[in-house]
């Protein structure tokens, strides 16, 4: 497992436009998340042991978005052939299970992933009402105990972007486990 930080950010980035198999069965593109005061888009996976301490705070998140008219995301790249547990049928197992709120798309091939710049699980992407990139950090200030949360860093800017402001605070990046990439 390589631990990886997401790079410097690029704010103000425009996102690449896509169409990715969800684990619903539907084809789902970008277009369909642009409508409301911002996008979430995750890059996440099943076997991630960052991703796993996080999941129902990314789960709580999709609701709390939702509130506030905020679409949220999620895609998994990582590379399916060596890592089973992040194959479609892995993937459409844990998004029933735990009920995701929000659409669980595979990127088998990675092209979103490098499109974007992606580099971790998870990996934020979190873009204002004009589909402008606004922030691009960690979930929350303690992604190993839920118990110690003091600051919901994300949602935080999300609904600073929701409620037509600004992001007034620093943008500490994510980290997590890196992008498992085909060979």
């Amino acid at each position: 497992m390589a631990l990886m930080h997401t790079p410097p950010l690029e704010l103000g980035k425009s996102p690449s436009p896509f169409e990715l198999l969800g684990v619903d069965g539907q084809k789902h593109s970008l277009q369909e998340f642009t409508s409301g005061k911002a996008l979430v888009l995750m890059f996440i996976c099943n076997h991630c042991p960052y991703v796993k301490a996080i999941e129902d705070r990314l789960i709580q998140l999709g609701h709390d978005c939702k509130q506030i008219d905020v679409s949220v995301v999620a895609i998994c790249s990582n590379d399916p052939e060596n890592y089973s547990e992040d194959s479609f049928e892995k993937l459409q197992e844990r998004w029933r299970e735990k009920k995701y709120p929000f659409p669980y798309l595979h990127d088998p091939d990675q092209k979103v992933a490098k499109e974007y710049g992606a580099v971790c699980t998870p990996d934020f992407f979190v873009y204002d009402s004009q589909m402008k990139l606004a922030y691009r950090g960690r979930l929350d200030d303690s992604w190993k105990d839920e118990t110690q949360v003091k600051k919901r860093e994300l949602f935080t800017a999300v609904q600073e972007l929701a409620n037509g402001k600004q992001i007034s605070s620093a943008q500490t990046p994510s980290m997590g486990c890196s992008i498992k990439w085909s060979k």
